[in-house]
């Protein structure tokens, strides 16, 4: 499998990387700026440049699946967050692609209930799952709440609706959920929010994939 990660270069998108680069898999490691490269690289990734608010159509050819890990840390919720994911949706699928794992947020489901700091861009995001719904993708979105940089615990909570605000995951944990779901055929499809907890990772996806 040929996996590429736009947005290797951000915080969950590195660990996305450096988890997909241990394996056995081709990674692709997407990124804005050529002064990037070379740090990817020394993952066991091939770096491809390529920027979200252009053509993507050279970076997923051949490829047989995409996690999408991409933010613009509010600078362009628009031009990145919606229309640069639904750029690469389009752009997989023209490819051949099978598979996309989309890193979306708590409160994309009700934008409009969330606070007003972040309604541009949960309302971006969920424009973006949206259309991934709607395309022939095999897909899985992945809805994690607020973000640190704690270590990960390798323990989470999942489901449909949590709280928005009821609390935060580790980066690090989010990245190992994104590589999971490239391999469970039971996460096709599913939607899910996500926090820590208690219950491994493992075991929480097949609570996910049976519900």
């Amino acid at each position: 499998m040929t996996v590429l990660i736009a947005g290797s270069h951000g915080q969950v998108g590195q660990h996305v990387t450096e988890r997909l680069a241990e394996s056995d898999r081709e990674v692709r490691a997407m990124v804005r700026d050529d002064s990037q490269v070379e740090e990817m690289e020394r993952t066991g990734a091939t770096a491809v440049v390529a920027d979200l608010t252009e053509s993507v159509d050279h970076a997923v050819e051949g490829c047989d699946a995409v996690v999408f890990a991409a933010g613009s840390g509010g600078e362009d919720v628009s031009g990145v967050d919606r229309d640069g994911a639904i750029r690469l949706i389009d752009a997989a699928a023209e490819a051949g692609a099978d598979r996309f794992v989309m890193l979306s947020s708590m409160g994309a489901d009700d934008p409009e209930a969330g606070p007003e700091p972040l309604r541009d861009y949960l309302i971006a995001k969920a424009e973006a799952d949206e259309y991934l719904r709607e395309s022939p993708l095999e897909h899985t979105i992945v809805r994690p709440g607020e973000l640190t940089n704690e270590p990960g615990t390798g323990e989470i909570r999942v489901g449909s609706y949590l709280e928005l605000g009821s609390g935060d995951i580790p980066r690090e944990d989010v990245a190992a959920v994104l590589v999971a779901a490239l391999e469970r055929d039971a996460l096709i499809g599913e939607t899910f929010e996500l926090l820590s907890g208690e219950v491994p990772i493992e075991r929480a996806l097949e609570r996910v994939g049976s519900s």
